[in-house]
């Protein structure tokens, strides 16, 4: 028996050793004694960029689902969120044999061999969060946080209601390539040819790179360029921390000593813990966004349904998420988490991701 143990140990010592070669993961988990009949099934999660507050609540989902199926759960990921910068860690997983990856592209087309290579080998893909649009043939699944296909235009609604549907404003984006955010900006687009917003006009878009000071410098360019600005729409949680950084250090805000007029609104797409002290502080009024660690969870209990053959992605088919219940493949076997949250003072301190 003991002799037994000291093999194991010597074995799993090996293991360990192999894993911290290469690209090192900045976060994992080992299969927990529940869920023990998927052991052996390995997760990876690769994000657009790491150190992204918006990610961070994603893969805590990821963890805590695939901890309690009992499978390994690992992310990786660039510092960047450049159209390419993804693929050598896919690579990278692809080498190590991974069961599943799930990834939140940089870009709708520029992934599409190394996806194609990790399907040959079995490995399952699914996007998380955002789809390479056009090119869905190279990957599994899609979950997506809500509808995106009504984002675009309640992110206009949302907008139109602080700032009573007039006024010039500006949009501050992530990256030129990044396939969530164009696809809510072209229904953002589409929705501002409704009468209902007639009056409200779109001066200039943007892109911080999902990088904060560069996000904070593009903000602070719309407020020189544009002083009838009335309002920045970031729909990414780095760039309306950011505006909402400038419009403050301005002092542009509503109600601000420098503000003209009602003063420059923000809102946008952000999570309650990095936008709390500015809505507290009615710097930001109201700003959007869906639960992160919801999504990653639901991620995790379709991607080990996929590894195990329990799950077959096909429209028409389902899934059951505990606490979630039944979720469905829509077209192009895209699955949606649930509807978006409207962030104010009133309830903002009910979240915490």
């Amino acid at each position: 028996m003991f002799r037994r143990l000291a093999l194991w140990l010597m074995l799993m010592s090996i293991l360990n050793g192999c894993e911290k070669q290469g690209t090192p993961s900045t976060s994992g988990t080992k299969p927990s004694a529940a869920g023990s009949s998927s052991g052996g099934i390995r997760v990876v999660y690769i994000p657009k960029n790491t150190g992204n507050p918006y990610f961070n609540g994603v893969i805590s989902g990821l963890e805590k689902g695939c901890q309690e199926q009992g499978v390994e759960f690992f992310t990786t990921g660039p510092a960047n969120p450049d159209a390419t910068s993804q693929i050598p860690f896919l690579k990278d997983q692809v080498q190590r044999g991974v069961n599943v990856i799930c990834i939140s592209p940089n870009s709708p087309d520029a992934l599409n061999q190394v996806l194609d290579d990790a399907r040959a080998r079995g490995i399952k893909v699914i996007a998380v969060n955002s789809d390479i649009v056009g090119n869905e043939s190279h990957r599994d699944a899609a979950v997506y946080p809500c509808d995106f296909d009504k984002l675009g235009a309640s992110q206009i609604e949302l907008l139109g209601s602080l700032i009573n549907y007039e006024g010039k404003f500006a949009i501050l984006s992530a990256t030129t390539d990044a396939p969530d955010q164009n696809y809510w900006i072209q229904g953002m687009k589409e929705a501002l040819k409704d009468p209902k917003y007639a009056k409200m006009e779109l001066m200039d878009i943007v892109y911080g790179d999902d990088k904060p000071q560069k996000s904070r410098t593009e903000a602070e360019g719309l407020l020189t360029k544009y002083p009838e600005l009335r309002a920045i729409l970031a729909p990414t949680s780095v760039g309306v921390e950011q505006a909402a950084k400038a419009v403050e250090a301005a002092g542009v805000y509503p109600g601000g000593a420098n503000a003209k007029g009602k003063g420059v609104v923000v809102t946008g797409l952000g999570t309650p813990n990095q936008l709390r002290r500015y809505i507290k502080d009615n710097i930001i009024t109201a700003a959007a966004l869906w639960s992160p660690p919801d999504e990653g969870y639901v991620s995790a209990y379709l991607a080990v349904g996929l590894a195990t053959g329990k799950v077959t992605a096909q429209p028409g088919n389902n899934f059951n998420v505990p606490g979630f219940g039944q979720r469905d493949f829509r077209k192009n076997n895209l699955v949606v988490t649930g509807p978006p949250l409207i962030f104010t003072k009133d309830n903002i301190d009910q979240y915490n991701f």
